[in-house]
Parts: C-alpha cells; structure tokens; sequence
C-alpha cells in the first residue's frame, strides 16, 4: 500500500488505471463559508435529504460527506461537480451515470473516506474507534462463532481495537457486494488480531471463494479503524493524508493540496 503525497497542478486528479484505487479521508468539519460552498454542489433530490435530517450536525455532516464527493467526483472526470448524475445498481448501490469509474463511501465521527477505481466495485467502511459496554454480546450476535472466540481471547485492553477492525472488514465486503447490513455478517470469516495479516478465511464457509477477494486495512488516521475489499487481481491502494473541505475545494491552489 502506498501513502500518497502528491496530484496534479490543474488540480484535476490523473486518470486512474485498473492498478490502482485512492482512498481520500476528508475531515467532516469546516467553517460555514465553506459549508455554503459545498451546499452549491448539491443535487436537488440531495438537499432535500438533507432537510429531512432533524439535528443540524446530522445536515452538516451529510452536505460535508456529499460535497465533498461529488467534488472528487469531479476531480477525476474532469467536470462541474453540480453536472454529475448518479445511476443505482441491482441492488441499490450508487454510481456514476455513464463512466467505468468505480466509488464507495463511509463515513464515522469526523472523518469520512471515500475509494476510487476504475472498473471494479468495491466496498470500503470506517469506524471511529470507541468503548461499547455490549460489545462482546454484538460479536456474539453478528460475528462467526471463530471470530467471536477469538475476539475473547484478546486481552482487554487490545479487544476494542480487534473488534473494529472486524467489523469494518466485514462491513467493507458487504458494501462491494452491495448487500449492506442485510446480508449475515456471520456467514464469513476475517482476520481481526492487529499483527495478523488483513484477509477473508472463508466466504459463506467456501476458502477457495476467500482467496478470490481482495482486503486491505487502512489506517487513514488516529482513532480510526477502516478497511477497503474488492474481487479480482490485487491493486495497489494510494491513501491520501486527511483533507479539510475548505483545502479540497480550492485544489492545486492551496498549498496543503496533496500532490501524486
């Protein structure tokens, strides 16, 4: 996995090959200048959602989330972030309306993360990393009977950490799917240890369709767990340090704007 630090000069994003995918964490704060900026790029329909959100930090952080997609949308096609329409798949999944170019989305706390390929679907999810008083009972509930004895035998101090990346690993493999939360989340298996190497051991109890995915952890930043999968040949995964909205907007024009 390569830690990216650079982009181009225009402030329009390389063309992405089939080797790669980018993960972007954009932090989910900004001041309300900005916040009316992004408001700008938003469809319609999308401000309308957005309306429907009762608490006002739920709003923000929406506007925050979409904005800030549809402007690294925009980025990578080289157009007006306000022109692109999306298009749902089968089973509900978002994408670009015309283009081969492939995306996800998750966000938690203050951070959202979002990943880009070309012609392949994939799932990506981060969780912030926080104590939960019933997280053992959770592992027991959603988690494969080996994944929950496992998450046991971590000493406790070392067990929410182990829990998170669990679970951003199976919450990842479902959003590439596309299936989100309505599939079992028991019905495959996933390392979980820290030092273990980040990988499926089986899907739906079949190890030979484990070594058919892909799974990288990511570590986009301080608290966080996250966890990006995909079917296919292995890519290479170019994560970029953590962008404010307000560097994101302006591009190449800021010199905090990260450079490939």
């Amino acid at each position: 996995m390569d830690r990216a630090s650079a982009s181009s000069s225009k402030g329009i994003l390389p063309a992405l090959g089939e080797e790669w995918i980018d993960v972007w964490p954009i932090q989910l704060t900004a001041p309300d200048p900005t916040v009316e900026r992004l408001a700008g790029v938003l469809s319609p329909e999308e401000g309308a959602r957005m309306s429907r959100f009762h608490f006002d930090h739920l709003k923000r952080s929406y506007l925050l989330s979409t904005g800030a997609l549809r402007v690294l949308l925009g980025r990578y096609l080289g157009t007006d972030p306000l022109l692109i329409r999306f298009q749902l798949g089968q089973k509900g999944k978002p994408r670009v309306s015309g283009q081969r170019l492939c995306f996800n989305a998750s966000h938690s706390g203050s951070l959202a993360l979002f990943a880009f390929t070309m012609g392949c679907e994939l799932g990506i999810d981060v969780e912030q990393i926080r104590p939960l008083v019933d997280m053992n009972e959770i592992a027991e509930r959603f988690f494969c009977a080996e994944e929950a004895a496992e998450l046991l035998s971590i000493p406790d101090g070392e067990r929410c950490h182990a829990f998170f990346l669990c679970w951003t690993r199976k919450e990842a493999y479902l959003k590439a799917i596309g299936e989100g939360l309505s599939a079992p989340l028991n019905q495959f298996q996933v390392t979980l240890r820290p030092e273990a190497t980040c990988r499926f051991l089986h899907l739906w109890n079949d190890p030979l369709a484990a070594q058919e995915w892909n799974l990288h952890n990511l570590e986009p930043a301080p608290g966080y767990a996250a966890a990006l999968a995909y079917r296919g040949l292995r890519r290479r995964v170019r994560v970029f340090p953590v962008l404010v909205p307000e560097v994101l907007l302006d591009g190449a024009r800021n010199p905090l704007w990260p450079t490939m």
